[in-house]
Formats: C-alpha cells, sequence, structure tokens
C-alpha cells in the first residue's frame, strides 16, 4: 500500500432511528442510520408493514380483503360461538 493517500480511519458511534447506538470504524465523522440490526424485521423477529399514506389498507378496501386483525378476531369469534354451542347440547 502507498502510504499517504489512504483517508483516516476513526472509531465513531452510529446512530438508528429507532435510539439505538453502537461503535464502529469508519472514514466520516458522524453515522445516522434509519435500520439497524435490533430494529430490522429479520434480526428482530418482528413483522412490521411500513404503510405509507394507507396504501395497505386502501387496497385492501378496494378488494374487500380483510386485514390479519380482523381476520383473526373473526376466528375467535367464530370459535367462542362453536364453544358456546356445545356446552348447550
Amino acid at each position: 500500500m502507498k502510504e499517504g493517500i489512504h483517508p483516516e480511519l476513526k472509531k465513531v458511534t452510529v446512530r438508528c432511528a429507532c435510539g439505538n447506538t453502537f461503535e464502529t470504524f469508519s472514514t466520516k465523522e458522524d453515522l445516522h442510520v434509519d435500520v439497524c440490526s435490533s430494529c430490522h424485521p429479520f434480526f428482530s423477529g418482528e413483522d412490521r408493514f411500513l404503510d405509507s399514506e394507507g396504501r395497505i389498507s386502501k387496497f385492501e378496501k378496494k378488494y374487500g380483503i380483510n386485514s390479519d386483525e380482523e381476520s383473526e378476531e373473526e376466528e375467535v369469534e367464530e370459535e367462542s360461538a362453536e364453544e358456546s354451542e356445545a356446552a348447550e347440547e
């Protein structure tokens, strides 16, 4: 490697939009990221849909599709109705 042509590597703190911070080495002074390993769905195990401007709900309304929450509630109601019918018999 040639001397004097490479940028200086510094220890910096990376700040995520979720509030998490960690240290790494970089040539930049400040690093700000939108997604890190603690808030990314792949690493955290959480499923998140980023519904910008209600596009998902608009699509579901247009095509008459129930969202996951509504369908789960309906399933619970159906199960409780079946259980009450079985208890009456």
